[in-house]
């Protein structure tokens, strides 16, 4: 006679502990981590631009999965053991997976299937991870929502279609560490609702223009004279057109002979320094300029500032110190009505409707959203009653408003200086303006119209025709001004000092 076959629980402990549901999850998604893993390390090292977020699922993210997943198989093989000892005359065998069983092995296949679609979705899910990762949406939509008027801004700019990523972080992983270390009380304050408004600029811990900037515009390339044309338009009945032509001193010299122009501030035989006494580096009362090749010096400095710069205080000049505002440029309401004007797309038949749009815009009362796009309506219909046109130069001004001044974030022009040139903010002027000198009087080259471009052509109809190659004297359109006064001193971006 047969010995009686002993019942599936008779022996618990001769069976082994990871035999359970909740180690068998724990496996599958340990298994799709390990997946997601190995695609993504292979992704990372044949990729040939490396996307800076790409290191975080990779070596972060697909890890934590993993490590989750093997804490949940251990996990389920530490409770099936406490369940036995607690429960070994009842039911020790709880989250068991018995193949003998019919209703588990229904629930078995059913599991296998959903786990090879886990593995594979994590495999796509992964993939598609890291190209959206590197997307502009990813940086200015979901992660930096609190930079909406920054993102608006890059949108419009010339920089508008490099990745977010490429200029703030860049390649490597040394800056790509730093970048999510410093992101880290950027989160905190974004989820407290405590973050600076407006964002504080400029950027102390942004990455040095050696290594981003310069990745697309090298130094070594000759630009010589550029030739570029400004339309601007007076605030008369008129909105009388009055353009300036001219020619950008970028390099005065010739390929491989010795460094001019403008951008002989960082070209590579000399190292010019400053100090700053504000955060936006607007005021500097000292500038160093350094001869590489002799290692000799010379110290410009305004009569007013007496002693040394503090210590750590020194700034290198680099691109950024003119360029300081590349992919995020907030025009001013002057010049985001001249565009308009210059486009069409604003009447100019209105009279005096370049100032008058103007202040529409820069009403103090005005804060956001709709009741914005009310008062600039309301302000324009009773300066221009019934007047042909009106409703189409509301819809413009309106428009320009929403994409220039956010008064949500305290964002616009008059916070975020523009150093490239120097009409609305000192600029050049900031160190080019007669004041800076040697302590043998020698002072910063001169600062009048002829240092950095030449005038080839200004003024309106048939002024502007008139081209000389020699260069032309500027003429205020609005007659001579003081000579002592630079062009910030009066214009500002908005009504006229």
């Amino acid at each position: 006679m047969s010995e009686p076959t002993p019942p599936v629980n008779a022996s618990p402990t001769s069976r082994s502990l990871f035999n359970n549901w909740i180690s068998a999850i724990g496996g599958v998604l340990a298994i799709g981590a390990l997946f997601s893993f190995a695609l993504l390390v292979w992704m990372d090292f044949t990729q040939g631009d490396k996307n800076p977020y790409l290191g975080i699922f990779t070596y972060i993210v697909a890890p934590g999965f993993l490590i989750a997943g093997l804490v949940m198989v251990f996990f389920g093989a530490w409770a099936q053991r406490r369940w036995m000892i607690k429960h070994a005359a009842t039911m020790p065998d709880k989250w068991r997976l018995n193949f003998s069983n019919p209703a588990q092995r229904r629930s078995l296949i059913l599991f296998a299937i959903g786990a090879l679609g886990f593995v594979m979705l994590s495999a796509f899910g992964s993939y598609q991870t890291y190209h959206y990762s590197e997307s502009v949406q990813f940086c200015g939509q979901v992660c930096h929502r609190a930079m909406n008027p920054e993102f608006v801004a890059y949108q419009r700019g010339s920089h508008a279609r490099v990745d977010c990523v490429d200029c703030h972080i860049g390649s490597g992983a040394e800056w790509f560490i730093k970048a999510k270390i410093n992101g880290t009380h950027q989160l905190i304050a974004y989820t407290l609702n405590n973050y600076s408004r407006p964002i504080g600029t400029p950027l102390k811990n942004l990455r040095p223009a050696q290594d981003i900037c310069e990745k697309c515009h090298w130094p070594e390339k000759f630009h010589g004279n550029i030739d570029v044309s400004f339309s601007h338009f007076l605030s008369d009945r008129a909105n009388t057109p009055y353009s300036v032509r001219l020619l950008l001193r970028v390099n005065t010299t010739s390929p491989g002979a010795p460094a001019g122009g403008i951008h002989w501030h960082v070209n590579q035989n000399a190292k010019v320094e400053y100090y700053a006494t504000d955060d936006k580096r607007q005021e500097i009362p000292w500038t160093r300029v350094t001869n590489k090749t002799d290692g000799t010096s010379r110290v410009y400095r305004m009569e007013s500032f007496k002693g040394e710069p503090p210590a750590g205080s020194i700034r290198t000049m680099d691109c950024m110190d003119c360029h300081n505002r590349p992919a995020h440029v907030f025009p001013t309401a002057n010049d985001a009505i001249e565009a308009a004007l210059t486009a069409g797309t604003l009447p100019a038949n209105l009279p005096n409707i370049k100032r008058e749009a103007v202040k529409a815009m820069l009403q103090p009362e005005i804060t956001t959203g709709p009741e914005a796009a009310q008062k600039i309506a309301d302000y324009l219909r009773s300066k221009y009653t019934g007047a042909p046109g009106l409703p189409a130069a509301i819809a413009e001004v309106q428009k320009i408003y929403a994409v220039s001044i956010f008064p949500e974030r305290k964002a616009d022009w008059r916070v975020y200086p523009n150093n490239i040139g120097h009409k609305d903010w000192p600029g050049c002027f900031r160190c080019h303006d007669d004041k800076h000198k040697t302590s043998a009087g020698e002072a910063v080259r001169s600062s009048d119209c002829s240092s950095c471009h030449t005038i080839l052509a200004q003024g309106k109809g048939s002024e502007f025709e008139l081209l000389n190659a020699r260069g032309q004297s500027f003429k205020h359109p609005g007659g001579e001004v003081d000579s002592d006064l630079t062009c910030s001193d009066c214009h500002n971006g908005g009504i006229q000092k």
